[in-house]
């Protein structure tokens, strides 16, 4: 046998017997080289991978194992035994859930906005519009009469003839903040003056803002507060203006076709009378003033349920409604918005005001209204 190279330490040594050994087929194997020695002649120390039998074979394991990094890559690192994974248990998504998958949270509000839209569509068709809708339609006016001199005090409590309904809780005075009691009589005019609003193609109303002498303004806001309180409410598309024939400009000089006076409790018993014990405003045309009973101003009606704002524009659209030439009107449709010139301060329903005036134009046929403010509520 030919003399084997001298030993070398070390692992070229051991590469060094590995292919000394062996020769190459040209088909993928390797077969002892002629004159060498084979695997089962090799002494332990010349066997590759060294190291007893457990170890090769541990070694041999870890070599099919993936390849995973080591904080030191020299080092021989026993192979550490890997625990099983869990078996996975996923069910296959259905095309729903994949949908939800790749969409999130718009796979929900999806579907939510369809059915919203559908219900607008459903309450729409059927006429539906909320609180601001009508049973039916919406309220009618009265005929406008174009003589607007009239000397009559409109609003004006009933007679006290005895045969009025005394016991109307909608005529009471909600309680409130405080209220003057007694003014001078007289008024003062509130500087400021509007361009035109409305078209005003039949007539064009001017007015005076006024407030009574004597009237503690500091918590009502002042002067000013009441005058922007008549020019908006007078400006707004669902006033008087929305129809084209009628239109409005503020002087503060001059003499106005009408006057809009906010004025105390006493002095507006002596305006508008008070035959029956009920606060209420009036036009009276004697003088040509629009009466607003500060009283009110105040404490507003029952009928309209503490909502101040929306009173004080109805005393304001009522009164100035007599102004320019309508009349008083019933409740027309069951459940519907109460018509501006329905005398709202009294109540919302026609039996209660035909008790206040069995002579007047309101019938006791059971209807009941909401209240309302505007003569057009929609503008």
């Amino acid at each position: 046998m030919a003399q084997q190279p001298a030993r070398r330490s070390g692992r070229c040594r051991d590469y060094e017997i590995l292919f000394s050994v062996t020769e190459d087929t040209g088909d993928n194997r390797r077969v002892p080289r002629a004159g060498a020695r084979s695997s089962g002649a090799l002494d332990q120390e010349d066997r590759w991978p060294p190291g007893d039998a457990a170890s090769r074979r541990a070694n041999a394991e870890r070599a099919y194992q993936p390849l995973r990094a080591q904080w030191d890559p020299t080092s021989r690192e026993e192979a550490r035994a890997r625990s099983q994974r869990p078996e996975r248990r996923a069910k296959r998504q259905t095309r729903l859930g994949r949908f939800a998958s790749a969409y999130g949270w718009r796979a929900y509000a999806i579907p939510v906005l369809l059915v919203v839209t559908v219900l607008v569509v459903i309450d729409a068709l059927r006429g539906g519009g909320g609180s601001d809708s009508v049973v039916d339609e919406l309220p009618g006016l009265g005929s406008l009469n174009a003589q607007t001199h009239s000397t009559d005090i409109l609003d004006a409590p009933p007679k006290g003839d005895g045969k009025f309904g005394a016991d109307i809780a909608s005529v009471a005075l909600p309680g409130g903040g405080p209220f003057t009691v007694s003014g001078a009589g007289n008024w003062h005019i509130v500087p400021g003056t509007t361009g035109q609003v409305g078209r005003g193609t039949v007539r064009v109303f001017t007015y005076t803002v006024e407030v009574e002498n004597g009237i503690d303004m500091t918590g009502l806001g002042g002067d000013e507060a009441f005058a922007r309180m008549v020019d908006e409410t007078l400006a707004n598309p669902k006033s008087w203006i929305h129809d084209d024939r009628v239109a409005f400009r503020r002087i503060d000089t001059g003499n106005p076709d009408f006057r809009v006076s906010l004025t105390s409790q006493n002095t507006t018993k002596q305006a508008c009378g008070y035959d029956i014990p009920v606060d209420t405003s009036c036009y009276n045309g004697q003088i040509g003033r629009v009466v607003i009973n500060e009283v009110r101003w105040v404490r507003g009606a029952v009928a309209f349920e503490g909502d101040i704002g929306s009173y004080r524009q109805y005393e304001i659209d009522h009164e100035v409604g007599h102004a320019i030439g309508y009349g008083h009107q019933p409740c027309e449709t069951d459940g519907g918005l109460a018509p501006v010139m329905m005398e709202q301060t009294f109540g919302t329903a026609n039996d209660d005001i035909a008790k206040l005036d069995p002579t007047g134009v309101v019938p006791m046929d059971g209807k009941v209204c909401r209240y309302n403010p505007w003569p057009y509520p929609r503008g």
